[in-house]
């Protein structure tokens, strides 16, 4: 069975088909959030750590962090911003992280740092990237997302994705990394601009787990892209992807109807065993007016919830589209 093995100083996370659904919080990225990259940039982040523990509380597997705040120079000045931002949330939180950085200089400069066994997010299949990204996973022992485009950009067929993929997965074999470290990511479309993107990302899925036997990842929200009322298809689409293979998502922790849609996932999927999760989550759960649901807050320090490895103690080395 494909284990990809993640951690912090404290914390060990297993993604696996076998295993809860691992939820990426995807926050503490300045991406098309303006005020925090203007925060960043002026070394406030007040918002870094409120986000870094929002998403812990609300259950989180892992966090997502990237100080990708200008185009003008990244080389020059994401590396340090990065680490800065890195040791502030593992000072934080005891969850793994996922190092999310198009610059090489960056990612190397926050594995040094970095406590447990991170994620590389990403390496893709253009050579240059390649060359560049999969010695610093060897050197590391690290696992890493691999995105499904190479130098032709993102083909709309998913039969030449998968084939990236596969390129990837062999490239990291001549590194001496193997498939259980490489996440892939098949690139999921907006629904809204292609009709098939859901069904194309279904069978994507099937082929990566039953062909190249390899963990999966996306940025859930792509699929909702320029609809209204975007987390009801992303709360729809949730078990549909867990359903057809995907072990992992970058996504908002902080949404109360995805995160449902992940825990019922789980238990529908058989990885909340004797559905724990969800009785110590919703157990005192309320309808209220407007038919909202009201569950109890998860605890802070209890993230990477329903994953029965996230207790155990672990020592050694501490371009994409957009995501939502």
């Amino acid at each position: 069975m494909t284990r990809t093995i993640v951690a912090s100083a404290t914390r060990e996370i297993i993604i696996g088909f076998d295993q809860p659904f691992c939820v990426i919080g995807e926050r503490i990225n300045p991406t098309g959030r303006k005020k925090l990259a203007a925060e960043m940039i002026a070394g406030n982040f007040d918002t870094v750590i409120r986000d870094a523990l929002e998403q812990a509380a609300c259950g989180a597997t892992m966090l997502d962090v990237n100080a990708g705040v200008t185009a003008v120079d990244p080389n020059a000045t994401e590396p340090a911003l990065l680490v800065q931002t890195l040791e502030i949330v593992q000072g934080l939180v005891d969850l793994p992280l996922s190092i999310d950085s198009s610059v090489t200089a960056a990612i190397e400069a926050a594995l040094k740092v970095a406590k447990g066994r991170p994620l590389v997010n990403s390496v893709t299949g253009e050579e240059e990237k390649l060359e560049a990204i999969l010695p610093l996973v060897k050197k590391y022992d690290v696992p890493v997302v691999a995105i499904s485009n190479d130098e032709t950009g993102i083909s709309m067929d998913p039969d030449v994705r998968f084939a990236v993929a596969k390129k990837i997965v062999e490239r990291c074999a001549d590194f001496g990394i193997p498939a259980h470290d490489v996440v892939v990511d098949p690139l999921v479309m907006p629904i809204g601009a292609l009709g098939d993107a859901g069904r194309q990302v279904f069978a994507l899925l099937r082929r990566l787990r039953e062909e190249l036997k390899v963990n999966t990842t996306c940025g859930l929200s792509n699929i909702s892209f320029g609809l209204p009322h975007r987390h009801g298809i992303n709360a729809a689409f949730i078990p549909m992807v867990i359903g057809a293979g995907m072990t992992s998502a970058i996504m908002n922790p902080v949404r109360p109807q995805e995160m449902e849609a992940v825990r019922g996932a789980n238990v529908l999927n058989g990885t909340d065993e004797n559905c724990t999760n969800w009785i110590r989550t919703y157990k005192d759960y309320k309808a209220a007016e407007g038919g909202q649901a009201i569950a109890a807050p998860t605890q802070v320090n209890t993230p990477g919830e329903g994953n029965g490895n996230g207790a155990r103690r672990r020592g050694g080395r501490e371009a994409r589209m957009a995501r939502g």
